[in-house]
C-alpha cells in the first residue's frame, strides 16, 4: 500500500493523456483537500486519468439542490457523496430525546431525497459511505439493546443504505464501517486534525481510501479482475505433494492445515460469485490432482477449477496458455505462488498479470489477501456461479478442436445451437452485466443499466436482439445483444453490438448479421447502418464491419440490404 506522501508525489506529476478522462466530483461534510489528492494521485500510480471537482466545504445539500450549481455544470461520471459519523454524532445529540429511535429513519429519507434529486439531473453513478461505528459510550455495551442509542441508530442507518443501494443501480456503496474496523477506530481518526482543520480521516487510512474508491470505479468501468490463478504446494497446502505423499501434506483443522483450509474456503467463495480458477503447478498431473479427488480434507475439489495446469513447462508460458483458453485479458488475472522465483520469473514474462507478494508464513495468506481488496465488483448475478462449468466445458472444446485439422470441420462437428429473442425481464440482468463488462467485442462501448434497457424494450424507436448458444459440449448461456436504432423510415442504426470473447471465430458474428438482416427486412428497412468507436481495449472489433461487408461512408459503416451479397456462412442453427 502506497503512503500518504507517496500520493502526494504522483499527485504533484499528474499529466494529461489521449484518453478520455473520468470525470469525478466530491462533496463531503467535512475537509477534502487530502483526500482529493489521494484519490488523483492513486489514479496516476495507476495509469487512470482522473479529473477531479471538489465542492466548498460543507456544501453537499446547495450543489445537489441547485440544478444550476457548479457540480451539474462540471458533468461528472461519478459524484462521490461521503458523510462523517463525527458529524451525524453531532446532528444526533441536537436532536430530541424523544424522536431518537426515528433518527434513522430521518437520516435516510433525506438522503434518500438526495439520490433522487441527483438521478433527476444527472445519470452519472453515485458512491457514498456507510459509516463507521461511534460508541459514545454513554450507556456503554448496553446501548446495543437501546434503541434510542447513537450506536443502535447508526447501525440500524447503515442496513438502511444498504437497503437503498438495491434499489438504485447507480448507487454504489464504499463500505468506510468495514474499512475503520479493520484499522481501528483509534488509528483512522486524529482528534488535532478533527479540530484544528475538520479532517475526520488521518494520513493513514487516507490511501485505503483512495484505493478503495479507485476500485469501485474501475469495477464501475469494467475493469476488474476475473481469474484467479493458484500453485499447490505450499500454496493450497501445506508441503509438496510429490515428496510428502497423500498423508504428509499439511490441510485439515489441526496446525498450520487450518490455515490453507480457510484458504481454500475463500477461494471457493470466489468461485461461487463468479471468479474463474485455475491451477497453475509445477507438477505431474495425476500426482498434482490427487489431494483434489482423495484427500478428504481438501475444500477445493477438481469441480471448483475451471483450468487446471500442471506439468514442467514455464508457468509463464502455462498462464499464457489458460489466457487464450479463457480469452480473457492478463490485467483481468492474479496470480498466487508461494515462490519467490516463480513469482517474478511471471512478473517479468507478463507484467500485465497481478501477482502478490504472499506473506512468508501461510497463517498470513488469508488476512493480507482481504486487505488487497484485489476482487471489487460492480454487479452479481446468480448465472455468475456457472462460469467455473463453461470454462470447463471450453477447455474440452479446445481438446476437441486439436483433433481436427480444418477449422470448418471443427465447427460443424460442434452442432452449435443459438436462441434468438428480445430483451425480456430474464434476459436484462446478464444482459446489463454483458453491457458493464464487455470491452474487446464492443463497437461503441455504450454501457446500461437494468432500468434504461428496460426503457428501450418499451420505446417503439428501438429493436432488441439477444443470442445464446449452446453445442455438444454445454451451454454457453447468454453471449451478444445487439440495440437497434429506427434512425429515419429506411435506415436502422445499431446502437450497440456487443459479444462474449468466448464465441470468437465460432460463426456468430454473421449469424446475428443474419438476424439483423431479416428484422430489417421484415420491418421494411433498407439500409443498415453501424459506428465503430475505439478505445484501449476494443480494437479487436476495429474491421469487424468491413469483413461483414459493409461500406464505409461519411463516417459511419453502411450496407444497402437491396444490394448486399451477405451471405450468413455459419456453422449454427437457430433454435
Amino acid at each position: 500500500m502506497l503512503s500518504f506522501n507517496e500520493l502526494k508525489i504522483f499527485y504533484g506529476k499528474k499529466t494529461k493523456s489521449n484518453s478520455v478522462p473520468v470525470k469525478i466530483a466530491l462533496l463531503t461534510d467535512s475537509s477534502t483537500q487530502l483526500l482529493a489528492q489521494a484519490i488523483t494521485g492513486f489514479g496516476v500510480f495507476n495509469d487512470c486519468d482522473y479529473e477531479l471537482w471538489q465542492a466548498d466545504y460543507n456544501q453537499i445539500d446547495l450543489q445537489i439542490y441547485d440544478n444550476n450549481s457548479a457540480l451539474y455544470k462540471f458533468k461528472p461520471d461519478y459524484i462521490i457523496v461521503l458523510r462523517s459519523s463525527e458529524h451525524l454524532l453531532n446532528t444526533f445529540y441536537k436532536t430530541g430525546v424523544n424522536v431518537r429511535e426515528n433518527f434513522a429513519a430521518v437520516e435516510i429519507n433525506r438522503f434518500e431525497n438526495l439520490i433522487q434529486t441527483i438521478s433527476a439531473n444527472t445519470t452519472c453513478k453515485i458512491i457514498t459511505n456507510t459509516y463507521p461505528e461511534i460508541n459514545d459510550a454513554v450507556f456503554g455495551n448496553y446501548a446495543a439493546k437501546v434503541v434510542a442509542s447513537f450506536i443502535y441508530q447508526i447501525r440500524k442507518l447503515n442496513l438502511s443504505i444498504m437497503d437503498l443501494a438495491q434499489q438504485h443501480e447507480n448507487l454504489l456503496l464504499l463500505d468506510m464501517a468495514s474499512l475503520v474496523a479493520e484499522k481501528g477506530y483509534c488509528h483512522s481518526f486524529d482528534s488535532k486534525l478533527y479540530v484544528t482543520a475538520d479532517m475526520v480521516y488521518n494520513l493513514e487510512i487516507l490511501p485505503v481510501i483512495a484505493q478503495n474508491i479507485h476500485s469501485i470505479i474501475q469495477a464501475a468501468e469494467s475493469r476488474f479482475k476475473k481469474c484467479l490463478i493458484v500453485d499447490l504446494d505450499n500454496t493450497l497446502w501445506g508441503g509438496v505433494i510429490g515428496d510428502d505423499g497423500l498423508e504428509g501434506i499439511q490441510i485439515g483443522n489441526l496446525g498450520i492445515g487450518k490455515a490453507f483450509s480457510e484458504f481454500q474456503l475463500w477461494i471457493k467463495e470466489l468461485k461461487q460469485r463468479g471468479i474463474i480458477i485455475a491451477v497453475c503447478s509445477k507438477n505431474t498431473e495425476a500426482v498434482a490432482k490427487e489431494p483434489f479427488e482423495k484427500h478428504p480434507d481438501m475444500e477445493l475439489r477438481l469441480d471448483d477449477i475451471a483450468l487446471f495446469v500442471a506439468n514442467w513447462e514455464s508457468k509463464a508460458d502455462n498462464i499464457k496458455h489458460i489466457q487464450q483458453i479463457l480469452q480473457i485479458g492478463f490485467d483481468s488475472m492474479v496470480f498466487l505462488d508461494d515462490n519467490i522465483f516463480e513469482r517474478e520469473m511471471v512478473r517479468k514474462a507478463i507484467p500485465e498479470v497481478t501477482i502478490p507478494d504472499l506473506p512468508e508464513d501461510p497463517v498470513d495468506y488469508l488476512m493480507y489477501l482481504r486487505t488487497l481488496n484485489l476482487f471489487e465488483t460492480a454487479s452479481f448475478i446468480n448465472e455468475d456461479e456457472g462460469r467455473t462449468k463453461q470454462y470447463q466445458e471450453e477447455a474440452k472444446r479446445v481438446v476437441f478442436q486439436k483433433t481436427f485439422e480444418a477449422e470448418s470441420d471443427f465447427l460443424k462437428n460442434l452442432e452449435m445451437v443459438s436462441e434468438i429473442s428480445s430483451f425480456n425481464s430474464f434476459s436484462i440482468p446478464r444482459i446489463a452485466q454483458l453491457c458493464q463488462r464487455s470491452n474487446q467485442f464492443n463497437l461503441r462501448t455504450q454501457r446500461y443499466t437494468e432500468t434504461e434497457l428496460k426503457q428501450l424494450t418499451e420505446n417503439n424507436d428501438y429493436f432488441t436482439l439477444s443470442f445464446s448458444l449452446a453445442d455438444k459440449f454445454g451451454n454457453h448461456g447468454l453471449i451478444a445483444a445487439i440495440i437497434l436504432k429506427k434512425e429515419n423510415k429506411n435506415t436502422l442504426f445499431i446502437e450497440n453490438w456487443i459479444m462474449s470473447c468466448r464465441v470468437l471465430t465460432r460463426g456468430m458474428e454473421q449469424f446475428s448479421l443474419h438476424a439483423i438482416t431479416q428484422l430489417a427486412c421484415k420491418n421494411k428497412f433498407s439500409m443498415l447502418k453501424g459506428e465503430y468507436l475505439p478505445t484501449t481495449k476494443n480494437g479487436l472489433v476495429k474491421d469487424h464491419y468491413l469483413k461483414l461487408g459493409f461500406n464505409y461512408i461519411e463516417g459511419f459503416w453502411q450496407m444497402n440490404l437491396n444490394e448486399s451479397n451477405f451471405i450468413n456462412q455459419t456453422y449454427i442453427q437457430p433454435k
